[in-house]
This record gives structure tokens, C-alpha cells and sequence, in this order.
């Protein structure tokens, strides 16, 4: 049907003044009422969904639009967060929660869960509102689009995405054999670096290996990439592996200068490497916001010493070296405080999918031991972590439980499932890949994938989540910048996931979703 407005009684702004500060009927107990519906009445209903017993479902046919509002005056107010539980399906554009004062308006969109997802929490934070504040959820139809929402509650505070942030750390190798960096429409060469601040990064990630074979992302390389990042305004993160190349949770490799080296001198050699390190950034006159003791380190690091599980049997080093790991943990964190005493300390894990109790029970280990850190960095990838409410369960329990911020520090998501043709090398996600509901290989779902991610984390409950950093959003296909440190022929299976197409070109959605 057309366009059609349904006005509760108590919504006018004139009948609201009398109305303390908080929403009406937030928990839709009494159907609609304090509720104004703009749209098809058809579109709206409040019926019970699983545990509970009184949720607003939204969902318009194609073509029309149905939003539910209401006002309230906040006299001279301040900021201001509207907050909510919400699902939703069909495109993850389609539905937004809004907030409006004195003619200004922040929104979120819905995350896309599928009618069988996870209830997630999901705010947006206005600033300096006061007078009339304006709340709604409004949802376009088409591709199946629908959202269901309970438990509003407006709020004192803001949602801070703090941490927009790009692992920058193979731009240097990636341009030394002849990447091309151009604007959204190809007529003038960019810096890929100065773009990504350009649009919002507020944060530069760099790896630094100890002595990789190919020579990059070495220390030395670390203060010249720091410099540029530092040099566009954004704060610099440095990611030690410990190792001479990729760390994860399948590789945890000693350095081979460090090889014959026993616990005793594991601990020494993380201190120097950390220490030194920092020395040079510091001396360079660079500041450093944030460093990571190790990459995604569920199985430990510097193996077999630092395991913490049986790697190999065969090694002569049993079991789980959890003493070990945490000598190595805390002196790279000491070393830390010694060059830059105000710059957190991160600790990162991933394999959020498992369980949360397995990464619970990692951080458990951590701490009884006293290892000082500040921060706790998860990798998230949809594709191989599960889901958004894996992913916002995650953030909310760790950040109570280790009363610790919590940054996702590691996502990505692809723009296109093609190769690059000129070079040709298979790629991570590609056609067999199965992908979210709601968020296509498109430039467009790619921007809303990352923004999602985003908004999860800084919504989850608890309010500790600062934001996410995009992984190697400047990684573009060229010859001699590979995944194989051992082999210049290798090829690059990240390009469809870059910031960049296969032309070189940025894609503005995406840099969007940086502001």
C-alpha cells in the first residue's frame, strides 16, 4: 500500500513536553501505543519471538518503506545513545536505527542475523542533542527485508568508534614492485596511505618480523612505514610475530637466530627485539599508540617453548608451556613500558568460532600469572569465525571477564569473488566461498560488512569495544608481492578483499565506512 501514517496518542512534540526523559512503551508491551507508524499497517506488527514476548517486526514489501518513531524532550540534554536488541534479514542496508536532534541524525544499520541469528545489541550515540529527540527504526523493503527490535532504551553517552583502523604493513613491498594507487575514478595517483586517513583511519597496523627472508617488514622497514603513517595523522600499532615470517594459529616458528636458544634466552632475545624496535621508533621521533605481543597466539608462540598444547609430539617438549609463554608475554610487555610507558599493550587471539570458553580459559592462564597487558585483540573473519553474534559475544564477555578493552584487529571482507586476471593466483574467498547473509561480494556489501563489524563491536554490552581494523586493505595483485616469503613467483589470494579494485582504483564505499 502507499504511504500511510498511523499516530499514537502522546507523540506530538507538544504533548511530549510533559514527558520525562526516557521512551514510552520502549519493550512494545502495549502493541504500538506512543509509537508513530509511518507506512503500510501491514507491515507492522508486535508478536512474541522465542523467549520474548512483545517484539516489533517491521518488514515492508518492496518498493514501500515503513518506519516507527517517537519523540521526547530532553530539555538541555547532552549526548545522548539510543540502544536496542535487534535482528534482521535480506540486505544489510535495508534497516537502520536512527537518533535525531536540532535537525541532526545519526544512524546504524541493522546487522543482517537471519531469522534463526542471534539477538545483537546495536546503539547510536548523538552528540550535544537537546530539546526534541527523535528515536526510530526504519526499514526499506525489497530482497526480503525485515526487522525485528525490543528493549529500547535511550541513554546519557556516546558510542565511540575510536579504533578505524588498516593494517598498512605490505604497501612498502606492495609499491616497490610497481602497485599503482589511483582515485575512484582513475585520473590522478593517490597514496594509499593518505587516503585511508584521508577517510577516517585513525590507527596503522605494522608486522614486524625479526629477519624475514624477503626483507620486508623488518624493523628498519617498521620505521619508515611508521613514519608515513604517523606523518598522515593516524596512530601507529606494532604487531611483533616473533618470528622471521606469517604467525597464526597453525605456525608459531622460532626466529633462526634464535633457534639454539633456550627459555632463559627466548625471554632475553623478545626483550631486546621489543626494545630495540621501539628504540628506533622512538628515537626516529615516532610515537607508538599500541603494540601486540604476539599474533594470534591461542597455540602460543615461539614453539615448542611457548605452546599451549602439544604441537609435536615428536619434539621432546610435552604438553602445554604455559610458565614459558608467559615469561615470553611478560617480557615483551615490560620492554614495552620501558620505551613508550603510555602506549597498551595488546594481546591477540582468534578462532572465535570455537567457543568462548576456550578463549576464557586462554586469558585465565594469562592472568593468574600476572602478565601485564592492557588490551585484548581478536581476529574476526566471517568466513571462517562465525557469526556477528559470535562475534559481539565474544567482545562482551572477554571485556568483562579480563575488565579489558577489546579491539577487533584483524577483518576483511571481498568486493568482488573475480580474480585479478593480469595476475592470476587463487584467492582465499572466491565462489566456493559461503558468505553472511545480506552482504554480497560487492563494493557496496563490502562497506557494509566491515561498517557491521564495527558497529557490533562498539555496541556490544559493557561498552568496551573500541572498533576494528581492516587487514591489508592496500594488498593488490602485482608480480614479486606474494603470500610466500621463500618465493618471488608466488601470488597474492587477498586482492578481492583489498580497498583497491584490480585496477588500482579506491573504492570510495568502503573508505567510507572508515569516517
Amino acid at each position: 500500500g502507499g504511504a500511510l501514517a498511523v499516530c499514537a496518542a502522546g507523540t506530538s512534540p507538544a504533548q511530549a513536553a510533559g514527558r520525562p526523559e526516557a521512551l514510552r512503551n520502549p519493550g512494545f508491551a502495549e502493541g504500538t501505543a506512543h509509537w508513530s507508524i509511518d507506512g503500510p499497517p501491514e507491515a507492522v506488527t508486535v508478536t512474541a519471538d522465542g523467549e520474548r514476548e512483545h517484539v516489533l517486526h517491521l518488514a515492508p514489501a518492496a518498493g514501500e518503506e515503513v518506519v516507527a518513531r517517537q519523540q521526547v524532550v530532553i530539555g538541555r540534554g547532552g549526548d545522548r545513545v539510543l540502544r536496542a536488541r535487534v535482528r534482521a534479514g535480506g540486505d544489510g542496508t535495508a534497516a537502520r536505527l536512527e537518533i535525531r536532534s536540532r535537525g541532526r541524525t545519526e544512524q546504524v544499520h541493522l546487522p543482517v542475523t537471519g531469522r534463526d541469528g542471534a539477538w545483537l545489541d546495536l546503539a547510536v550515540g548523538l552528540a550535544e542533542a537537546r530539546g526534541v529527540l527523535e528515536a526510530s527504526l526504519r526499514v526499506r523493503g525489497g530482497d526480503g527485508a525485515w526487522a525485528s527490535i525490543d528493549d529500547l532504551e535511550l541513554l546519557p553517552g556516546g558510542v565511540p568508534r575510536t579504533v578505524r583502523g588498516v593494517d598498512l604493513s605490505g604497501v612498502p613491498k606492495n609499491e616497490a614492485h610497481g602497485a599503482v594507487y589511483v582515485s575512484a575514478d582513475g585520473t590522478r595517483s593517490v597514496d594509499p596511505v593518505e587516503i585511508m586517513a584521508e577517510h577516517g583511519a585513525t590507527l596503522g597496523r605494522l608486522r614486524v618480523w625479526v629477519d624475514p627472508v624477503d626483507g620486508w617488514c623488518t624493523p628498519e622497514r617498521t620505521v619508515e612505514m611508521a613514519r608515513r603513517i604517523r606523518r598522515a595523522g593516524m596512530d601507529v600499532l606494532v604487531d611483533f610475530h616473533y618470528s622471521d615470517e606469517w604467525t597464526d594459529p597453525g605456525a608459531q616458528h622460532v626466529p633462526a637466530a634464535w633457534s639454539d636458544l633456550g627459555v632463559d634466552g627466548l625471554v632475553d632475545a623478545v626483550a631486546e627485539h621489543t626494545r630495540s624496535t621501539l628504540l628506533a621508533l622512538r628515537e626516529a621521533g615516532i610515537d607508538v599508540a599500541m603494540v601486540q605481543v604476539g599474533n594470534e597466539i591461542n597455540p602460543g608462540m615461539l614453539w615448542p617453548h611457548g605452546q599451549t598444547w602439544d604441537v609435536d609430539e615428536a619434539d621432546g617438549v610435552a604438553g602445554a608451556r604455559w610458565e614459558d609463554l608467559c615469561r615470553f608475554l611478560a617480557a615483551g610487555s615490560r620492554a614495552v613500558a620501558e620505551v613508550f610507558p603510555r602506549a597498551e599493550v595488546m594481546l591477540h587471539l582468534t578462532n572465535i568460532h570455537d567457543g568462548i570458553e576456550g578463549l576464557t580459559w586462554w586469558f585465565e592462564q594469562v592472568l593468574t600469572r600476572d602478565v601485564p597487558f592492557d588490551l585484548i585483540g581478536l581476529s574476526y573473519y566471517p568466513y571462517w569465525h562465525g557469526t556477528l553474534g559470535d562475534l559481539q559475544e565474544a567482545v562482551a564477555v572477554l571485556s568483562e571477564r579480563c575488565a579489558r578493552d577489546v579491539v577487533v584487529v584483524e577483518t576483511a571482507y571481498p568486493f568482488t569473488l573475480e580474480d585479478d586476471p593480469r595476475v592470476p593466483y587463487p584467492n582465499i574467498v572466491d565462489g566456493a566461498t559461503p558468505l553472511p547473509e545480506g552482504y554480497p561480494a560487492t563494493p557496496a556489501g563490502q562497506a557494509a560488512f566491515f561498517r557491521a563489524v564495527q558497529d557490533v563491536t562498539v555496541s556490544a554490552a559493557g561498552g568496551r569495544g573500541r572498533g576494528a581494523v581492516y587487514w591489508e586493505p592496500a594488498w593488490t595483485a602485482v608480480e614479486g608481492a606474494g603470500w610466500d616469503l621463500h618465493d618471488a613467483a608466488s601470488g597474492n589470494a587477498w586482492e578481492n578483499q583489498a580497498m583497491f579494485d584490480h585496477e588500482g582504483r579506491a573504492l570510495p564505499e568502503v573508505l567510507a565506512a572508515l569516517s
